[in-house]
């Protein structure tokens, strides 16, 4: 027992840190890798300990000894043996179940490969057993192969095609698959990183840059080539996703969540690679073609003539032998794709996101169909470095105008957040931080339309939603970007891998019911490095559940380690 230790362990697998305690700044960092944050109120956060988290864990090396030794080390209690011995149990699960190729003895001695089904092999007879007990699992069971490894008893032939959704099943059932079937090369590319840009700068790959891609690539052997990247916003995940281009010289399909973004990986891909317009296209709603590099967007790929028809474009999959897929912003990857997902298994594939947080709770899903965390660095970790900036983060709590207090009283849920998201007397506290800090370039955001276009309008900026044209959009972006513009106006459109380097101050007006995802993405609007600091306004209506949701979009914060200042305002104050 020592009281000065910030970490209670709790027989429940809850963890509670003390954020005053004289290591609790260590002690975070520490559980990072293996812990999820639950609550984050002012003096003890809650994290939990949970069967995916453990597996990420487990699949990047970090073992349930590692695990307990941080618990142990910071624990001001004794770890109650219960959680230890949990710990170990579900870590020890991840490899207990492993995914072979068919191989079958012919009469000469030699191997012949069945490439229409693979083999599920089980370590015990209760696992073999527990396996074939489980009725959707027991549907895709082809029965028992000859693999005349001696382990024939204990493994299931499986068809090709069901690979992945015999891991997601699993998943579900509490046994993580280790998938050691080989992937495919997919047709060759002639693809180099540049020693200097077009532009004329010097190329720096970061040295965490290189070993995340190292870490998705492996040696190219079994169990290596599929898997996610956690990095924050404004580290470069592009450049990752190049630098594994770069090491696997293969055609490749970029997937990501906006046409802007698809502009932004094409000038990347020209700017820092050997690749020429020639070799790229781009999948759009307003271009469709295919090259060995194409990049597409999701809302393409989940496009079709009616609600219960056929996704035409998911043929993208299987136009090319693609030997690389990356799904950036890989934790917005909408539910019909994980079906594709699923069928793709022998493609080398890696997801790019700043948060494995998903709304939907699909999290399972990413970690059996994309691939499990490969690599992950703390925010706070990268702006000790100097790669992100630093950041402060404020919210400014207001109260609601006299007249407003009815509607909202009577209010629907759904209403009530609306009503609260677009209190009027936001807008002036915009004006007034703006005018306050007038060397800042500043992004202003926001989920409601008619909310966006009356504080445009007062502050004579430019705004861009889903609605503004492409081109429109990459002209008002670019503009930003060269100082032409100091304030901008954007909805949720902007939250996805878009890169305004100069960005410094952003000022969330509203959100979406308490987002960490995000909070994340907004957040990294303005992390790309600079000198000055950066800050995160969120401006909240008092005493309403704007302010409930607030506390949810806070956890990501305090999971990264940010202070967050909370500011009482009232109308003519200065802030």
């Amino acid at each position: 027992m020592n009281l000065e230790n910030p970490l209670i362990v709790q027989g429940d697998r809850s963890l509670l840190l003390d954020v005053h305690a004289p290591l609790a700044e260590e002690c975070r960092n520490a559980l990072i890798p293996f812990a999820e944050l639950e609550k984050s109120p002012e003096h003890l956060h809650t994290y939990k300990l949970t069967p995916l988290s453990l597996w990420n864990a487990a699949s990047a090396g970090f073992s349930a000894d590692d695990a307990v030794a941080v618990l142990e080390k910071f624990a001001r209690y004794d770890v109650p043996q219960a959680v230890v011995a949990w710990i170990k149990e579900v870590c020890s699960r991840f490899g207990k179940i492993r995914l072979l190729p068919y191989e079958q003895e012919e009469e000469e001695g030699e191997k012949t490969s069945k490439e229409q089904y693979l083999v599920l092999v089980a370590e015990s007879e209760s696992i073999y057993k527990e396996i074939g007990a489980n009725t959707a699992v027991k549907k895709l069971l082809c029965g028992d192969p000859s693999t005349g490894s001696g382990t024939a008893e204990l493994a299931y032939l499986i068809k090709l095609t069901d690979r992945g959704t015999i891991k997601q099943l699993l998943l579900e059932a509490g046994w993580p698959v280790k998938d050691e079937v080989a992937l495919t090369d997919g047709e060759s590319l002639e693809f180099n990183l540049r020693n200097d840009t077009a532009s004329g700068s010097p190329l720096v790959i970061r040295d965490y840059q290189i070993n995340a891609a190292k870490a998705l690539v492996g040696d190219k052997g079994l169990g290596t080539g599929f898997g996610t990247i956690v990095l924050p916003c404004g580290s470069g995940k592009t450049i990752v996703g190049m630098q594994i281009m770069d090491m696997l010289k293969t055609s490749t399909l970029i997937i990501t969540t906006n046409i802007s973004a698809v502009h932004q990986w094409i000038d990347e891909l020209l700017d820092k690679t050997n690749l020429t317009k020639d070799d790229i296209a781009e999948y759009t709603g307003e271009s469709k073609d295919i090259k060995p590099v194409t990049i597409a967007t999701y809302q393409v790929l989940t496009w079709r003539p009616d609600r219960e028809g056929p996704f035409p474009h998911f043929s993208i999959f299987h136009e090319r032998p693609w030997g690389l897929i990356i799904y950036d912003e890989v934790h917005m990857l909408p539910a019909p794709v994980f079906r594709v997902v699923a069928e793709l298994q022998a493609v080398r594939r890696v997801g790019l996101t700043a948060t494995l947080v998903r709304e939907d709770g699909c999290e399972g899903y990413v970690f059996s169909l994309v691939g499990p965390k490969r690599y992950d660095v703390p925010w706070k970790e990268l702006e000790r470095d100097k790669w992100i900036a630093s950041a402060e983060c404020i919210e400014v709590r207001i109260d609601l105008p006299d007249y407003k207090e009815i509607d909202y009283a009577v209010a629907g849920a759904r209403e009530k957040h609306k009503i609260a998201s677009q209190n009027p007397d936001k807008l002036p506290l915009v004006s007034q931080i703006i005018n306050k800090y007038s060397e800042d370039k500043i992004l202003v955001i926001g989920q409601y339309l008619e909310q966006l276009a009356e504080i445009a309008k007062e502050l004579k900026a430019p705004i861009i939603t889903g609605k503004t044209p492409t081109a429109e959009r990459d002209r008002i972006y670019g503009e930003f970007r060269q100082g032409k513009i100091r304030v901008l106006v954007v909805s949720k459109v902007a939250n996805f891998a878009i890169d305004l380097p100069d960005a410094s101050l952003a000022i969330q007006v509203s959100g979406t019911f308490g987002s960490r995802q995000e909070e994340a993405q907004r957040l990294g609007r303005i992390l790309r490095p600079k000198e000055r600091t950066s800050r995160f306004f969120t401006l909240i209506t008092r005493n309403t559940v704007e302010e409930e949701f607030s506390s949810n979009r806070q956890k990501f914060l305090a999971e990264q380690g940010y202070s967050y200042r909370i500011v009482r305002y009232a109308q003519g104050e200065e802030l």
